[in-house]
Parts: structure tokens; C-alpha cells; sequence
């Protein structure tokens, strides 16, 4: 039995919302993925060990941090730029400070500017790969160990590329589990 030429255009209709929903719905860790993969839009890429190649030529590397609104905690670099070699592992820190009377948990976006140097950025550790959580008054130095692959100078557009910048933007998300019984604990003490 044929479907009428209502009942066929409904079941196309809800058919194509239920196509382009679930479309949406991936959308965004495949998107992430991509960017992690490849470099594009400035995501820097994850490897597990140094580079093997350290050219003689340098690069600069400026750190800059910032936090969403409405996140309390002060953030910053602990130095500004450093100068290294192409390939070379480098090792920088960040500092957050919890200048609030409760635990605040925070992550970290981040990416790399100029766009071109994203793909050749590789993180080797990084306290932006686990969530932070940062008790009343603690103020902490947060390491990040990466170098720049020497493929770079033989892109054809990032061996242009004299200075990269990593950002680092924090925001605030809710407490773990053990963090939040304690909060509440606390909160019923005081009450």
C-alpha cells in the first residue's frame, strides 16, 4: 500500500528534521576532532613525546591567558614570551589564584595564533587536559611542556611564522562530585 501525498510528505518532513538533528548533534565533536587532527582554527596538537629533529633556527613563543565572565579566579602567565629552538621542548607555567571563600573548579579552552602554526604546536603535557579545582584562597603554577615541529619552516604558509601565541581562556564549571559534598558540608556548618 502507497502513502497518500500528505502522510509521504510528513514522514519526509520528520524524516529530514530527525537527519539534520542528529547532523547538528555530532556536529560539534566532529568539528573538535578536526581541529585537533589537523590545526585548523588554531588547536594545537597532542603528541606523547618530544621531537626527535631540533633545528638551529628559532621561534617565539608568546603565552596569553584570560578568564570567561563570571570566572573568579585571577589567571595569568607566569613569564610573558620565550625564545627557543624549533623542535626544542619547552616548559611554561601559568598561575591561578582562588582569591574566593569556597572551591571553584575551572578548565581551559585554548588555541594558537597565527592560525598556520596550529597543526605544528604539539602539547606534550598540560594542565588543560584535566579539569582544575582550586580551594579557598589557593594560588597554584600550572605547567604546560610543548614544542614546535620543525615541518613548520617547510609549510608553504607557516614557515612565515616568526612568533606564536598560545591562549589560554578559563572558565568556571561545576564542582566534582567529592568537591560538591564538601561544599555543601561547609555550607550547612556555617548556617
Amino acid at each position: 500500500m502507497a502513502m497518500s501525498g500528505p502522510a509521504k510528505t510528513v514522514t519526509q518532513t520528520v524524516s529530514l528534521v530527525v537527519v539534520m538533528g542528529g547532523l547538528a548533534w555530532a556536529s560539534v565533536p566532529f568539528y573538535d576532532w578536526f581541529c585537533r587532527v589537523t590545526g585548523f582554527g588554531g588547536t594545537p596538537g597532542v603528541s606523547e613525546v618530544a621531537s626527535d629533529e631540533i633545528l638551529d633556527q628559532t621561534i617565539k613563543i608568546r603565552f596569553d591567558a584570560s578568564q570567561e565572565r563570571g570566572m573568579p579566579w585571577e589567571f595569568k602567565p607566569v613569564v610573558r614570551e620565550m625564545e627557543l629552538r624549533i623542535g626544542e621542548t619547552g616548559l611554561a607555567f601559568y598561575e591561578a589564584y582562588n582569591p574566593t571563600d569556597r572551591p571553584i573548579a575551572g578548565s581551559a579552552s585554548y588555541n594558537v595564533a597565527p592560525y598556520e602554526a596550529g597543526g605544528f604546536f604539539s602539547k606534550i603535557d598540560c594542565f588543560c587536559f584535566e579539569e582544575q579545582v582550586l580551594a579557598p584562597g589557593e594560588r597554584v603554577q600550572m605547567p604546560v611542556t610543548f614544542y614546535v615541529d620543525p615541518e613548520i619552516v617547510t609549510d608553504r604558509d607557516a614557515k612565515y611564522v616568526h612568533s606564536i601565541t598560545l591562549s589560554y581562556t578559563f572558565y568556571q564549571i561545576d564542582l566534582p562530585e567529592g568537591y560538591a559534598a564538601l561544599e555543601t558540608v561547609n555550607d550547612t556548618n556555617l548556617n
